[in-house]
């Protein structure tokens, strides 16, 4: 009974382990690359785990696509300058990004330029190199 119980716990634990760890894992995300969109915010959230940015992108042929940023936490953002309105709906920005693998519109957002040419990444910008 006791063994059961035990193998039971290692079980769970290991399950709960591994989908923290594919929630966090990078498959899916072609890192190697980045894109660069211009769009219209649909809406920004400031939110924990992850902030998001929901933007509508209009294409080539006309037909407006809503990306899906995923971004740091608010912690984070904060550091690198960011407040929860640095971005609203209807504003016009554009967007780097490392993009899905599969080509669906969206990825893992990498800096933001807004409408008056301030460009915000996720990290604090690094301190100058002392000579």
């Amino acid at each position: 009974m006791k063994g059961t119980i035990i193998i039971g716990a290692l079980v769970l634990a290991l399950s709960i382990t591994g989908s923290a760890y594919a929630h966090h894992a990078s498959a899916g995300i072609d890192r190697s690359s980045t894109v660069t969109v211009d769009g219209t915010v649909k809406t920004f959230k400031w939110a924990n785990p992850h902030s998001w940015i929901e933007m509508e992108v209009v294409t080539d042929a006309g037909e407006t696509l809503l990306w899906n940023l995923e971004m740091f936490p608010p912690s984070y953002l904060i550091r690198a300058g960011w407040t929860r309105s640095t971005v609203s709906p209807g504003d016009q920005i554009t967007v780097t990004l490392n993009g899905f693998s599969n080509g669906d519109p969206g990825g893992i957002f990498v800096s933001v330029t807004l409408a008056d040419g301030k460009v915000l990444s996720q990290r604090p910008p690094r301190p100058a190199a002392r000579n």
